[in-house]
């Protein structure tokens, strides 16, 4: 997406709408999918207008999100010791005009902004661990941490 070197791990799946004369069908996510490692649940996440929900990352879980409201200025950040990305940003605007499918790989800090003026931005999610409400697989970091050079404010 916009020719950027991608951190270490990232995948991303362009996904084809499909339209008839009823609506549409899109396919998200397949069990042979090259990309696929298991299942662990469904979910989505919104973001109001202007509304940055960032950082985390997550030391269980990879992720795997599509937007399918509104639009997402997605940011991810490698801080992995060893990764031969280590220290690269990427970013991606995601909407449901132009779908695909995001994977997070474990250990990168990722995060959005809904930047739809007009409407909430959804994020579905389709992590490969079920979240754990007793030990959360969730580490944050500050939207505006110093350490992670992306500028949530553009």
């Amino acid at each position: 997406m916009g020719g950027q070197r991608l951190i270490e791990g990232v995948k991303v799946k362009p996904l084809q709408v499909i339209p008839d004369d009823r609506g549409r069908l899109m396919e998200i996510l397949r069990s042979d999918d090259s990309l696929f490692e298991r299942f662990g649940q469904v979910y989505v996440t919104t973001a109001n207008p202007g509304v940055v929900k960032a950082w985390h990352f997550h030391k269980l879980q990879a992720d795997h999100w599509v937007c399918l409201i509104g639009r997402a200025r997605v940011g991810l950040y490698d801080p992995r010791a060893g990764s031969p990305t280590r220290g690269l940003v990427n970013e991606f605007l995601m909407t449901p005009e132009e779908p695909f499918l995001l994977k997070i790989p474990v250990g990168v800090y990722h995060g959005f902004k809904g930047v739809d003026p007009a409407r909430e931005s959804m994020i579905m999610n389709i992590p490969t661990v079920p979240y754990n409400r007793g030990h959360p697989d969730e580490y944050r970091a500050d939207p505006y941490d110093p350490e992670i050079p992306f500028d949530w404010r553009k």
